[in-house]
């Protein structure tokens, strides 16, 4: 069972006590990762004939020309802090031909472009802190009414806030309005301008002793002061940190402004980051046979049939059979974590075998997921009530 959050790590130690709880939450859900299943992977035509080709879409290049490189970065810290609603996948497909990271994405791109066009800054701290739910459905492209008969009235019907993705809908609202809150709290005008400060003081502490001492003092100050940041739990008694989000918003900067030679942002070293644990890693892993779910008592239901087309997928003889879009199965919160710990832990272990950056095999698995109609059609992983993912 999940409890409440967990104490922040250490100050110093957010990237080892990701790793160390993570491994620590697979194992006592006896989920098995070998290194033989590894190797299988990196040998066979499925990873072999895409990594390099698709490990470089991250998706992240703007189609917008910006004022300044902290506008670009303050729509790309909004679009880190909304990078969630993958439980919404088959509904936001039916909804606006979207998957969740696209929707957000274009949804963030709404905003900006709306600010720049008379309707009010809404990317500011005030503009996040007092946008409306109805705004929000109306740039996201989605209807958040359900109609029902009238209960007295034969033949006419009424419309409620309701349907698949109101829930969605209010926890993107709730999530804008809480951050942009505490920024006018924290005397900031927008987010972009608080991750810049907090770069700017990672790059302070950079280190040719601790290499992490950068995304250290980062992932702190971002985790620390917005709960929309905080991915983090209590499963069963243990501790679990993934802090996706940060993590993802963090190696995008590199990504981003990495090549920029006009940049002003401060690059963070992201080597040795561990990856951005969502639905898909686990999902993909699972179905690549390198996360086994066997022997787990509580987690082998999830996915039945994953075993018996693990030879396909590897060879790359897995064909579309129509059904793109299929809901995965959905999970519980403490099964959420239990599953991403153990892709945290089996995408280090992939890097470390063979000898990969771990945020180039993140991108691999999450970019290959989208790579052909047979992968799009693996089932995911599913948690509705989540921002983290």
């Amino acid at each position: 069972m999940t409890g409440s959050k967990p104490p922040f790590p250490p100050s110093g130690s957010y990237l080892s006590s990701i790793r160390e709880t993570s491994r620590e939450l697979r194992l006592a859900a006896k989920i098995s990762i070998t290194d033989e299943s590894i190797e299988r992977l990196l040998a066979s035509p499925a990873f072999k004939d895409s990594f390099e080709r698709v490990s470089q879409a991250h998706g992240l290049a703007f189609p917008l020309k910006f004022a300044s490189n902290l506008d670009e970065l303050n729509v790309l810290c909004i679009l880190s802090l909304l990078n969630f609603g993958s439980g919404y996948r088959a509904q936001l497909h039916a909804a606006t031909g979207r998957g969740a990271w696209d929707t957000m994405r274009a949804f963030v791109l709404s905003l900006y472009i709306g600010s720049s066009t008379g309707e009010g800054d809404m990317l500011s701290a005030s503009g996040m802190q007092n946008i409306q739910l109805g705004k929000v459905a109306e740039l996201l492209g989605v209807n958040v009414y359900v109609e029902r008969p009238h209960e007295k009235l034969v033949g006419v019907t009424v419309g409620e806030l309701g349907g698949a993705l109101y829930d969605l809908v209010k926890m993107i609202t709730d999530i804008l309005n809480e951050t942009g809150r505490l920024l006018v709290e924290y005397g900031y005008p927008n987010l972009g301008s608080f991750v810049l400060r907090a770069l700017e003081e990672g790059q302070k502490a950079q280190s040719k002793h601790e290499p992490n001492a950068d995304i250290e003092v980062i992932l702190e100050r971002i985790v620390g002061a917005f709960p929309g940041f905080q991915d983090m739990a209590t499963v069963n008694g243990k501790a679990i940190y993934c802090f996706k989000k940060a993590l993802f918003l963090i190696h995008a900067v590199t990504i981003l402004f990495g090549s920029k030679s006009q940049s002003t942002i401060p690059i963070p070293d992201t080597r040795n980051s561990p990856v951005f644990a969502d639905n898909v890693l686990p999902s993909m892993l699972v179905h690549f046979g390198v996360i086994d779910l066997k022997m787990s008592p509580t987690l082998s239901r999830l996915f039945p049939d994953a075993g018996e087309s693990v030879g396909e997928l590897l060879e790359g003889r897995k064909r579309a059979v129509g059904k793109e879009m299929k809901d995965g199965p959905v999970v519980t919160e403490e099964e959420g974590y239990i599953l991403r710990g153990a892709a945290i832990e089996a995408c280090e272990r992939i890097g470390r075998i063979g000898r990969y950056v771990e945020t180039a095999v993140d991108m691999w698995v999450w970019a290959v997921a989208k790579d052909s109609r047979a992968y799009r059609e693996l089932p995911r992983l599913a948690e509705r009530d989540t921002v983290y993912f």
